[in-house]
């Protein structure tokens, strides 16, 4: 594929390995939310997410999709252009720093440490393909003029306490700002899910954007970066490659690098996004002036806020005096939760998880 993006192609790495627990039911082990189509087009998160990313790319040979080895055959059906050595599959899964650091030393195995690289969550909702992609040759213009690791801050819309925050800091010196004229700030630091009190104060400070969880860099200053933070990360891959799974520590990319690090700048970008969290973001997607919002056959009396999901067309939901609540069948398993207590459905998960009878069904 050619294309008028850049000289060179940005290295993508898809962020695949997630189980999507928040959306259960329909999200499940073997059928997690990437392989989900949830906005009606017929296809699935990660194979929105491996389109929007061709152009920058410059084509599947250096697209790139990490993954878990329970979830390795699901990838390649649903993306089956990805070259082979492109996929990278986990013995186990130890959270997102290994996942990274593990994916910048193959990438550089085959690229050098001078190539500048993107991470990506597979499941995330992007629209603006236009923007997007100027998003990203901006973040790949002022990683390599300030040799530094860019994130791409989702300017708030609301006061959400799902999200981590960041606090922007100065902005960065002229010379290294992009031609796309999206301003890029040091990140002065990282804030954890607020509660909704601090929420309301981030967003009037006008300082704060949502992480998103997708970053651009080049292979040397990442390595350099987490050989400082990192090591107990960094140096058994070297020297053991995925023999060393089992010795690392579960760490986040965030805990392990992304907050310590001097060298964090940020991009508060606007295209319409959302990290597709919970039950809360059908909501927001399919939202009408119709009093719920219904992918199903419903028949209600006195009902108001309801989301109402099946994934058999025959199902019949009907509901009478409720009020803001999620009502999710799929299969033998029906959920019904109140709108406000969707984050807690992973602790349910728990409860299935320690029963044998019930853990057939997560």
């Amino acid at each position: 594929m050619t294309s008028s993006y850049s000289s060179q192609p940005l290295v993508s790495i898809i962020l695949a390995g997630g189980k999507g627990e928040r959306f259960w039911p329909l999200s499940r082990l073997d059928r997690p939310k990437q392989f989900l189509s949830l906005d009606g087009s017929g296809l699935s998160l990660i194979q929105t997410t491996a389109d929007r990313l061709l152009i920058p790319a410059q084509g599947w040979e250096n697209l790139w999709v990490i993954t878990s080895a329970q979830l390795a055959d699901g990838v390649r059906e649903q993306l089956p252009e990805l070259p082979e050595a492109n996929l990278l599959v986990e013995p186990e899964g130890r959270d997102t720093a290994p996942a990274v650091t593990w994916s910048i030393l193959e990438v550089v195995k085959r690229y050098g440490e001078e190539v500048v690289m993107a991470f990506f969550p597979a499941d995330h909702w992007i629209t603006e393909p236009e923007k997007f992609v100027q998003t990203l040759e901006a973040a790949r213009h002022v990683a390599l003029k300030s040799e530094t690791i860019v994130t791409l801050g989702i300017t708030p819309t609301f006061a959400s306490t799902g999200y981590g925050y960041i606090a922007q800091g100065e902005l960065l010196p002229t010379e290294v700002q992009s031609p796309q004229g999206i301003p890029a700030y040091k990140v002065d630091r990282f804030a954890e899910k607020p509660d909704r009190e601090t929420a309301e104060a981030f967003i009037k400070t006008g300082l704060y954007s949502w992480n998103a969880g997708m970053f651009v860099f080049q292979g040397k200053v990442a390595l350099e970066e987490i050989r400082r933070y990192a090591p107990e990360i960094l140096e058994p891959l070297e020297a053991k490659g995925i023999a060393a799974y089992s010795e690392l520590p579960k760490k986040s990319i965030d805990y392990a690098l992304m907050e310590p690090t001097q060298k964090a700048t940020v991009l508060p970008v606007t295209f319409a996004w959302d990290d597709l969290g919970d039950w809360g973001a059908i909501e927001r997607l399919l939202k009408s002036d119709k009093p719920n919002v219904e992918v199903a056959k419903h028949v209600g009396l006195d009902t108001q806020g309801a989301l109402l999901y099946s994934t058999q067309e025959d199902d019949l939901i009907v509901t009478i005096g409720l009020n803001d609540v999620v009502i999710v069948r799929d299969g033998k398993v029906t959920l019904i939760v109140k709108k406000d207590r969707t984050q807690d459905i992973k602790q349910v998960l728990k409860t299935l998880r320690a029963d044998p009878e019930l853990a057939q069904h997560l």
